[in-house]
């Protein structure tokens, strides 16, 4: 007879609310299994949108096998960080439940994952393909960091007394501070910079600042290259009090993995799921349609399924959270012309013009005049303020003169300078 395995438990809790019971086996399989409670609530938080259109999506368990599911797995870090962190758990970066486990006390949104001792899980929980019960253990390096979803380095961090803190175990922190590359030179400055030229546009952003490197407290050991600099930007999944918001990206609403999010999606799937969903999806639209515009203009080939996302203000009705993660990506990537996603049936930026930003629209199914009066007065900011404002402007030099020289191969629709 086959040796019963072992198996460590999470609870989720989302606003106060168990929601589910996360089990880890010791082969890798993962189970998600939700509460009765949760289930039949009357009224409870969302945890994701796509059990508003997909109701039945949360009534049978997730089964999965070293990664968790999408709406979990796009919680931890890609890259660098999840490197770390593995490196830290002594554990295969894709051996996902150790990392919830680690990582569950500050993670984006408002979702929280504790350990649950061994006596306190029912055994609805364990409830799988194999007829043994599992020896159950204690979940063990739980809760010692943070989590930030992304490729880059980056640290979630508090500011007190003047400098900038990266969080410990039990601090929730208020502050995404992303650490100078390794790879490309200037990439707190470019972002600084790209941001700044959006918001003038009109796009929503969080708070944003450069720090210099030596008012940050708390790094880990880590090669660093010699640059002045961190970026730092306040996290709209945090209130003013220090609260949690939920939120999650467009990847975890279309179950995307993290290697999937420019795969098999398009900008009309974000323009349709926030026209039937959200709180004000007027409103949505436009700053969707000016973003994607700014993306544009800016050289901006990043903006990926995983790089939008929508909050939950008051827990249960979805709304586009701000713009993150907008550079001039085309001062890293040789020969990069296209926009991550497909709008309009067209990807490359020195192609796209009204016609395509009409026909996402109609695509859509919302007023082309309303879309057009956002695109109209994103463009019009752009042509006034970016030329000067650049020059003022922290990016590299090489850098300003790429994306100048950018803004003149682009369609004549929409050249600046």
């Amino acid at each position: 007879m086959t040796p019963p395995e072992q198996a460590s438990t999470l609870a989720l809790h989302l606003y106060g609310t168990h929601i589910a019971y996360v089990v880890g086996f010791a082969n890798g399989q993962n189970i998600v299994t939700f509460t009765p409670d949760y289930l039949h609530a009357s009224e409870r938080p969302t945890l994701t949108l796509t059990q508003l259109g997909k109701p039945q999506l949360l009534e049978k368990p997730w089964h999965t096998r070293q990664r968790l599911h999408p709406v979990l797995s796009n919680l931890l870090p890609e890259g660098a960080l999840r490197a770390w962190a593995a490196h830290q758990l002594k554990i295969h970066p894709d051996n996902e439940f150790p990392l919830l486990a680690w990582l569950g006390n500050d993670l984006p949104g408002a979702l929280i994952a504790s350990p649950v001792e061994p006596a306190h899980v029912p055994t609805w929980a364990l409830a799988r393909r194999a007829q043994s019960t599992p020896v159950l253990i204690p979940v063990s390096h739980y809760g010692q960091r943070f989590s930030l979803a992304g490729v880059q380095m980056k640290f979630s961090g508090k500011h007190q007394d003047g400098r900038y803190h990266v969080t410990q175990a039990g601090e929730l922190g208020d502050w995404i501070i992303k650490t100078p590359s390794t790879l490309y030179p200037g990439v707190p400055l470019n972002e600084y910079s790209s941001m700044q030229l959006a918001k003038l546009a009109g796009v929503e952003i969080p708070e944003i600042r450069l720090l210099p490197m030596a008012s940050l407290n708390g790094l880990p050991n880590i090669a660093l290259p010699a640059e002045t600099h961190a970026y730092a930007i306040r996290r709209f999944d945090r209130d003013e009090a220090g609260g949690r918001i939920h939120s999650e990206d467009f990847a975890q609403i279309l179950q995307k993995y993290p290697h999937e999010k420019y795969r098999d999606s398009n900008y009309e799937m974000l323009g349709r799921i926030l026209h039937q969903y959200s709180h004000d999806n007027i409103s949505d639209l436009q700053q969707l349609a000016r973003r994607l515009l700014v993306n544009i203009l800016l050289g901006n080939g990043d903006a990926h399924l995983k790089n939008w996302t929508v909050h939950y203000p008051n827990g249960i009705t979805p709304q586009l959270a701000p713009a993150y993660d907008i550079l001039h990506t085309q001062a890293y990537i040789a020969n990069e012309t296209q926009i991550a996603l497909n709008m309009g049936d067209e990807k490359a930026w020195h192609t796209l013009g009204w016609q395509h930003f009409q026909r996402w629209a109609n695509k859509i199914g919302v007023a082309w005049p309303v879309i057009e009066t956002a695109l109209q007065d994103t463009l019009q900011r752009a042509r006034d303020q970016w030329p000067k404002a650049l020059r003022e402007l922290p990016m590299l030099e090489a850098h300003q003169a790429n994306l100048r020289m950018h803004w003149q191969k682009l369609s004549p629709d929409w050249r600046i300078g």
